[in-house]
Formats: C-alpha cells, structure tokens, sequence
C-alpha cells in the first residue's frame, strides 16, 4: 500500500487500478469526456482505459444498433463502461444505443442524484437533496410496439414481479447504504391495477424488510408535483422506467440545472456511467459545454471500483470550483458567478483545487474503499395454478356501431361454451349498453369468457377461424387467466 503526500487534512491512499471502456461519443462528447478524464487522473484514479467508437459514426457505417460486435467484446472484458453522449440519426430503423445498452447487459438500476449548490446555482430549493432510483429495463421502455388498425397504434408496457422486486431492493439497499432515511414509491396504480399495482405491492412487502427506513407511495401525478413545489418532502424515490425518465429530469433542473447531473446505470456484473443530458450538437467543438454531469458520474464510477477516496478528493474539488464562482455559460450568474470558463478552463480550475474542501457547500465523504451497493437475485415465485378462462380478441373495423360489430360476431358462431361478454374501444365498453356519446376508432376488443371448463387453446383457435371465416379482421388476441383464482385481466372502463 502506498502512501502519498498529501495537505494535512487528507491522507491518501493509492488504490488498486480498474479497468474501464471509454466513448468519446458524438457532439459536445469529445469535449467534456477530455476534461473529465482529466480531472478524474489529476484526482489520483487509476484507470486503464481501452476506448470504443459508438454512435453517429457506427450507425452511419451502417450499424442500425450505434455499436459494433468488437466493441460488445471490449465491454464485457471490462465490466464498466464510462460514456459520453452520442446522437441518434433522426427517422427510422435507428434505436436508441442508450436503451439498448442498458437492457442488454442488464443495467436494471439507474441512480441520478439531485442536489441543489444554492446560493451558487440558482433554485428555488436551496434545501433539495434528492436521488432518483429508475428501474431500466421493462416498463413501456420494453420498445414493444405496433401499428395495428389504420388509426391506432399500440405500446405494450411490461412489468416484471422478479424486476420489480430487483429495483425496489437496490432503492432500500441504496438508502441504508448512503444514510437515507426515506423512500417514496411513484407509480399510477389507481388506474393501471395490475402492472403499476405490481409494482406497488412489491414496495410495500419490501419496505417492512427495512424498518428503520420510512417509506411512503404517490400517485405519479400528485408525487410529481409536490417534487416540483416541494422537493425537501422526498430523499430517494423509486419508480418505473417511464415515470423516472421525467421525475428525473424533473428533479435535476429544480435543483439548479440539467447540465450538471450524473447517471449511474447498475447492474449485477456491469456499470455504465455518464451525464443525462444529450450530445448538443449546436454548441459542438465551441468549447463551452459544461462537463459537470460527466465529472459527476465520473464520481459515481469511482465509488463503483472501489476508489472513493478518490471520488471525494475530485467532488469536493468540483464543490470547491463551484463554490468559488467559477462557471461555464450554462450556469453563469451575473452578480453570483465570479469567472466564466468553457470546457477546458473548468477543468483546470477544479484541477487547481484539489485537496480543498468547499466553505458554504457541505464537503462529501465517501469513505475508503467503499463497496458498490448489490441486491441478491429475486427468487422466482413458486408456479400459480393457472386457468384459461376467456380471450380478447381485437380486431379491425370501420364501422361505427358496436350492436352491428356484436351481430357479426354473434353471427360468426364458433365453438361451443365460448360467450361475447363484452366489447371495447379504447378500453372503454360500448357493448352491451354503451353510451351513444362515446368517440370509437377502428379498433375493438371483443371479450369471450368461456362458460365451462374444457375450453382450451384449440378452441380459441377455432374461434378466431370462423370469425376470419365471417369476413372478420382478427389482428390480436390475449387469452385471459385466472392465478389461483384471482383474474390476471383488468376490466374495460365502464364494465
């Protein structure tokens, strides 16, 4: 172990080298990842770096995912990926290197905290200090989507029980672990039942694991706002990957700025850190984009590795510059900002500072060594007792009136015991005694709960052969089961 001179109040000790992939990325990319690369080997942090190309460029070469197989090779040989933003050409075919990335190597986790620097960045909430636990791989993020009927298209959202139980646990784990006394649950449950109702019921059976944490659920609406007006009520907040997109966000520019927040990406055998803002092309190569958010995921990644000491000395020196008055363009206060700098010239500022400690912000300290916060892999639930009990079948259809839809359903036949219960647009029920006023699409479901045991696949089978038989346009079906007696369907609204 090899002890440096350090000033007094710090002793340091050099840690053991990590290994991580680096892309410079599109855009203002280059830019700040030199300038934080630079601080972070200015700061004491033992990197060996092996750098990829992702991006514009694969995908203009012809890469329609941004990245190529060699450079899949050189991130799992790393197991750590520290990345700046890149862009997306615009139209289709092209998919986002952000998701991909992150559900491929199982980056279930991803943890923005959101802190505001008042009076040195200007909030209306000096007090925030907030994190956001999203969870990154289900949700509507699945990416599951079809355009079914001329007029609607259709976004399946995914939620897992085992994913579910995964993130919930990280936000406790991630609390008890960094002295958090608080989690709030965001989700929208008095509306979707069962996916948002899962994920719900999973926060409460695991909140009682940890009793010293309080733990509280908002509607995602409600939640949002008082986050908006009164961020001081929430210290970490889990959600699912849609709602944590926007609180997210959300929470980063209340706090002072979108422009300076950090993202880590967690998973079981992987990380990915980088900035949540994108790539900026219209301030590229000017040398005045700010690379705070990436120097702060830099410290995220840090603390990952096992180099904490490492990432106190570079965010304490980050506050101190801060602090100092010392900002770029996008943060620059007349009357509170003393020096404007670009990208490179903040970089030598808060490289100037290291070993200082801010006087106003309160200085971080990560400890020694500090392990990364891990969660055990959910068990899977012993087997329900399953049970066929009817099918959605949703097709496509230009007429107006669901009592002519329903006679032409009745009118098909089809195997016995099958009954048309109900038929919805829009998940709203306008058969039977639907309401006159109700706006219709060329998009139905028709339910068909079947009347006695025995009524199996085939006869689904048989049902939608007739129906194709009678002229109608089958374009989906869901059967509908029943898990130890408890239906795994919502209802149409109005049922």
């Amino acid at each position: 172990m090899n002890i440096h001179a350090v000033p007094a109040h710090e002793l340091f000790v050099e840690p053991k080298a990590a290994s991580i992939t680096v892309a410079y990325g599109d855009g203002i990319g280059p830019e700040i990842m030199e300038a934080a690369l630079r601080c972070l080997s200015a700061a004491g942090a033992r990197l060996s770096v092996q750098e990829i190309e992702i991006g514009e460029k694969v995908y203009e070469a012809g890469q329609t995912a941004g990245i190529d197989a060699a450079s899949w090779d050189t991130l799992r040989e790393t197991g750590v990926f520290f990345k700046a933003p890149i862009t997306t050409p615009q139209g289709g075919g092209y998919k986002s290197l952000n998701v991909t990335i992150r559900k491929s190597l199982g980056l279930f986790a991803n943890v923005r905290p959101c802190a505001a620097l008042s009076p040195f960045v200007p909030t209306h909430h000096p007090g925030m200090d907030v994190v956001v636990i999203r969870e990154n791989e289900e949700d509507l993020y699945a990416g599951i989507e079809h355009r079914q009927t001329d007029e609607v298209y259709q976004c399946l959202k995914l939620v897992s029980r085992p994913g579910t139980e995964r993130i919930v646990r990280y936000a406790f784990e991630y609390a008890r672990a960094n002295g958090r006394k608080k989690v709030s649950c965001f989700s929208k449950d008095n509306i979707m039942k069962l996916t948002d109702g899962l994920f719900h019921a999973v926060f409460n059976e695991i909140s009682s694991e940890y009793p010293e944490i309080e733990a509280d659920h908002w509607i995602i609406d409600i939640g949002t706002a008082k986050l908006a007006a009164n961020p001081e009520l929430f210290d970490v907040i889990v959600t699912s990957n849609l709602y944590g997109d926007i609180i997210s966000d959300v929470a980063a520019e209340i706090s002072g700025s979108v422009g300076i927040a950090p993202s880590a990406n967690i998973g079981e055998s992987f990380a990915m850190f980088e900035a949540i803002h994108g790539s900026a092309p219209d301030i590229a190569g000017k040398g005045i984009a700010n690379p705070s958010g990436l120097i702060l995921a830099g410290v995220q990644m840090l603390n990952h590795v096992g180099q904490s000491q490492v990432a106190t000395r570079l965010h304490n020196a980050w506050l101190k510059t801060i602090e100092d008055g010392i900002h770029t363009a996008d943060i620059y206060s007349e009357g509170q900002s003393r020096i404007r700098v670009g990208t490179s010239g903040f970089a030598d500022a808060l490289i100037e500072r290291l070993g200082t400690l801010p006087a106003r912000l309160k200085p971080v300290d990560y400890g020694i060594g500090s392990e990364p916060v891990t969660v055990p892999a959910a068990p899977r639930p012993a087997p329900a007792e399953k049970k066929l009990v009817g099918v959605d079948i949703f097709v496509s259809w230009s007429g107006q009136s669901a009592d002519d839809l329903a006679h032409m359903l009745k009118s098909a036949g089809g195997p016995d015991g099958m009954d048309l219960a109900m038929i919805t647009n829009r998940g709203v029920k306008v058969w039977p005694q639907g309401l006159p006023e109700t706006f219709k699409t060329d998009h139905w479901r028709c339910r068909y709960l079947f009347e006695e045991d025995g009524t199996g696949i085939q006869d689904v089978a048989g049902l939608i052969s007739a129906l194709a038989g009678h002229g109608v346009e089958v374009i989906k079906t869901e059967n509908l089961y029943t898990f130890d007696g408890k239906a795994g369907f919502s209802l149409g609204q109005g049922q």
